[in-house]
């Protein structure tokens, strides 16, 4: 056999722009780096919102003056928030409490006559938590006073009283009396309409009134967003 009778190999083609394969090829890579691109387009994204500065108490003003603006990631939970771009509403207030640094939630926030509680100033005496302040939910109870008899005296065998459960501390006041020589305490506390006769009647009883930290369970039930 002779080379002229060996079969000539085949050449390899380059393909071409006819070639059906490499526009296949082409639009894979695209696809691919276009969602690549807005995935972390989408991941980046994030907007800013309104957030407390301090703590705010039911009835207390939510102005601009009184929040602070952060840039969060919310995603599909932006119509949750109070966004900066957004106008606040007229004469808004609080209507549950807003920890500070908390995103204001719209849920947390409308008119006057939303809110359902009234202040009252109560005297605790020295009977303090350390950690009391504005936004603190406390369960108020009455301690009863110990009875006297003569010069001794011996405690009363009446139980605590629970005046009023889960109220919000919006303010506490230090009251130094300098004739007496001794320090107190007062707190104005955020109580239910129909809970307040309770209070005010104790307020005038013999006794000792204790605020008891508690759970806060009413914030909104919104998601946390991610911060960048």
């Amino acid at each position: 056999m002779t080379t002229d009778d060996l079969p000539q190999a085949r050449r390899m083609r380059r393909p071409t722009w006819r070639d059906p394969r490499l526009g296949v090829g082409i639009v894979l890579v695209a696809g691919s780096v276009a969602l690549g691109a807005w995935a972390v387009r989408d991941a980046a994204a994030t907007v800013e919102v309104y957030a407390a500065g301090d703590a705010l108490t039911p009835g207390d003003a939510v102005t601009v003056e009184e929040l602070t603006v952060r840039e969060v990631r919310l995603g599909d939970d932006e119509d949750l928030y109070h966004l900066a771009a957004d106008p606040l509403p007229e004469d808004a207030v609080a209507i549950r409490t807003i920890g500070a640094g908390e995103l204001v939630p719209r849920t947390a926030v409308g008119g006057s006559e939303a809110v359902s509680v009234q202040p009252i100033v109560v005297s605790l005496g020295l009977a303090v938590p350390t950690d009391l302040g504005p936004g603190t939910v406390v369960d108020l109870w009455l301690a009863p006073a110990q009875a006297t008899t003569g010069a001794a005296s011996t405690e009363s065998t009446r139980e605590p009283e629970l005046l009023a459960p889960t109220l919000v501390v919006a303010e506490v006041m230090e009251d130094d009396s300098v004739l007496a020589g001794t320090q107190g305490t007062s707190v104005e506390l955020l109580v239910p309409r129909d809970e307040v006769s309770a209070v005010l009647a104790a307020l005038s009883s013999e006794g000792q009134l204790v605020a008891v930290p508690t759970i806060d369970a009413g914030g909104a039930d919104v998601p946390e967003p991610d911060e960048t």
